[in-house]
């Protein structure tokens, strides 16, 4: 797994470029502050169920949550599965909020 800084993706999506963004937060969380992307739980994703996102196992998948550990560990499940380039977004919507704002 790679890592990514708030900097980097953020640099990415202003020059629109598509990018799978999957987020592993809570509902509550998510309903706070998202910055897009397909929500699917950790738990789910510790559960092995990969429906919505079966698609992107060829594909980059950038994984996010609050800080950054949670998405860690998605994303680590997430390549045992079978998942070829996750990258984690280092820090999470903490340091994309406080760099950004909301």
């Amino acid at each position: 797994m790679t890592h990514l800084t708030v900097d980097e993706l953020k640099a990415r999506l202003d020059a629109g470029e598509q990018i799978h963004l999957l987020d592993v937060r809570e509902d509550d969380e998510r309903a706070d502050f998202n910055i897009g992307g397909v929500h699917h739980k950790l738990g789910q994703i510790t559960a092995m169920n990969f429906d919505p996102i079966e698609d992107w196992k060829d594909e980059e998948v950038v994984v996010y949550c609050r800080s950054g550990n949670r998405s860690q560990i998605a994303g680590h499940v997430m390549e045992a599965a079978g998942f070829k380039q996750v990258v984690n977004l280092a820090g999470g919507m903490l340091d994309w909020q406080a760099k950004f704002g909301r």
